[in-house]
């Protein structure tokens, strides 16, 4: 049945109103269920679809309208373009059937899709090439379309064509957009990881930045450094930094060659595996039981030297793409480079020990000590100035002590700014009772030790000293960040172990927040207790203070 004037003429103003809207939608999956829902409605057909093609010309998507959930569910496969839809896909005309069953040309139904006779295809062009087709079947109240229908149903597909380029453009200018940000980001942490290695020459502190840095940019669950020793056949696992940390450190040292992490030091190329649990070079069944999938590995190179190894391991399916390999191989050369050029600067430095002693003699001696000198001339006509003009005498008095205020800020800082000393000749006991006092007299903090009558005269000297250097972190930690008022330090010994608490009352800090890899000394407890098999375990809460245990073992036969 032809439309009236009037008919055909309210079917043009809703077709305009219609594509005005579809020009807008920027979601080319949404456009093409408006599309398909529009030509149902101007076409009055009860079902729709939307074919869309590919650069090569093939079915990319294919949306429909009408077709209820359960019936799509029911067939076994979506339209591959076989039947009417392939002739469609290559024509260039409109095709209107009464009977599509009755055409040659059409392929059948697959089992569970409704019954469907009239037809009406129509395709979307746009200079010269196909986007699309959309198909009408189902003409309700009719056995066939009309040419009214067909002329509404072109014109729609013309607003289609220039919807679909624009959702197309939409999509093209994100996918870029993603790539660029993408790249920003890798630019980004490369920045940050060369800032934080070019900043400091001292090994721990590369090591944990560079660590922290990767680990939280990949996201991944765990990450571990190896580090070459001087014999050049053994790698050591020197920092861990994650999840499951007790799974990892069960194998901390492997060979050149041995395993995974050894193969990556001999080759000096990265080695990704997906499947860890078959892979039989990775030889730490511990980690693989504590759920994690995937590693990369990649080496830290200097030049052609091989320094160590950095591995990124993770419980995700989702595998390390060329981009994550490609920004790691990066990490890696620039890593290495600090590494060495840290090695090289801590042997410069022993050779400057003395040399830095005079610096720091001649700086006290020109700065603090002449600042007191210079408060001391202030001082000495005082007594005369009280009587003759005390407004200026308090005036001078306010002076000196803002001056004493300021040189007693200098000698803290001289005394926290040294690095960590070691105990010399003392033992434990008595090189923890050096520091509290030194903690004492440079905090005015209330401090207390208990110890055992056993002197540990057995504990071997690198087990000693590790205690030591967590002890003094722990109190230099406290005098820099805790504004604690009371510490406690406790030492006390079992037949196998040596263990030592360390509890203060300041101001605490929420684990969870806390970065352990970026510029704290938390992290250098980890490393030195695991270094000669020990532990450490840190409990704190905000407002009540902070407890550090640490302990090691009482021999070396760990």
């Amino acid at each position: 049945m032809l439309l009236t004037r009037e008919q055909l003429q309210d079917r043009l103003i809703a077709l305009h109103r219609a594509s005005l809207e579809l020009v807008q939608d920027i979601s080319l999956e949404s456009l093409l269920e408006r599309i398909a829902a529009t030509a149902c409605e101007q076409a009055e057909a009860r079902y729709a679809a939307v074919g869309v093609l590919d650069d090569d010309g093939n079915l990319k998507q294919f949306i429909t309208h009408g077709i209820s959930e359960d019936e799509i569910r029911r067939m076994p496969h979506p339209p591959k373009g076989l039947g009417l839809i392939g002739v469609l896909m290559n024509a260039t005309d409109t095709i209107n059937l009464p009977d599509l069953t009755l055409d040659p040309r059409s392929a059948g139904f697959p089992p569970g899709h409704p019954p469907m006779r009239s037809f009406l295809g129509v395709p979307i062009r746009s200079g010269g090439k196909q986007l699309g087709q959309i198909y009408l079947t189902e003409k309700i109240g009719s056995d066939r379309f009309t040419a009214d229908d067909e002329l509404i149903i072109e014109m729609l597909a013309a607003y289609a064509a220039t919807a679909i380029k624009n959702a197309r453009q939409y999509e093209e200018i994100c996918a870029r957009d993603a790539v660029l940000m993408r790249r920003t980001e890798d630019m980004e942490l490369l920045n940050n990881i060369a800032a934080a290695l070019t900043s400091s020459l001292e090994m721990e502190e590369i090591l944990n930045r560079t660590l922290g840095l990767v680990i939280n940019y990949l996201k991944v669950e765990a990450g571990e450094l190896f580090l070459l020793e001087d014999d050049k056949r053994t790698l050591s696992l020197v920092l861990h930094r994650g999840q499951a940390a007790e799974a990892f450190w069960t194998r901390s040292r492997f060979s050149v060659g041995e395993g995974i992490v050894g193969l990556v030091a001999q080759t000096g190329e990265t080695i990704v595996s997906n499947d860890l649990a078959n892979d039989v070079r990775y030889l730490r069944d511990a980690v693989v039981e504590a759920g994690f999938r995937q590693l990369v590995c990649i080496p830290l190179k200097s030049g052609e030297s091989t320094m160590g190894v950095l591995s990124m391991v993770t419980r995700s399916r989702s595998p390390f793409d060329e981009r994550d390999v490609q920004l790691l191989n990066a990490v890696g050369h620039w890593a290495g480079l600090a590494i060495e050029n840290a090695r090289l600067h801590s042997n410069a430095r022993r050779s400057a020990v003395l040399e830095e002693r005079e610096r720091i003699g001649m700086d006290l001696h020109d700065g603090v000590i002449q600042s007191i000198f210079g408060v001391g001339l202030s001082l000495e006509n005082l007594s005369l100035l009280i009587d003759e003009n005390p407004q200026a005498a308090k005036e001078r008095i306010q002076q000196a002590i803002v001056a004493l205020n300021q040189t007693i800020r200098d000698i803290r800082a001289y005394i926290l700014d040294l690095r960590p000393r070691q105990m010399g000749g003392e033992g434990l006991v008595d090189g923890i009772k050096r520091l509290l006092t030194e903690f004492r007299s440079n905090t005015l903090a209330e401090t207390h030790l208990t110890c055992p009558k056993d002197p540990l005269s057995d504990l071997p000297p690198t087990h000693a000293l590790t205690l030591f250097h967590i002890c003094q972190e722990a109190l230099a930690n406290i005098a820099k960040h805790a504004n604690a008022k009371r510490v406690e330090v406790a030492v006390f010994a079992t037949d196998e172990r040596v263990l030592m608490e360390i509890r203060d009352d300041g101001r605490g800090f929420d684990l969870e927040k806390m970065n352990l890899t970026i510029g704290h000394g938390l992290a250098n407890m980890q490393t030195r207790a695991h270094s000669v098999g020990g532990e450490v375990d840190i409990a704190s809460t905000v407002g009540e203070g902070t407890t550090i245990l640490a302990w090691v073992p009482r021999n070396t036969a760990v």
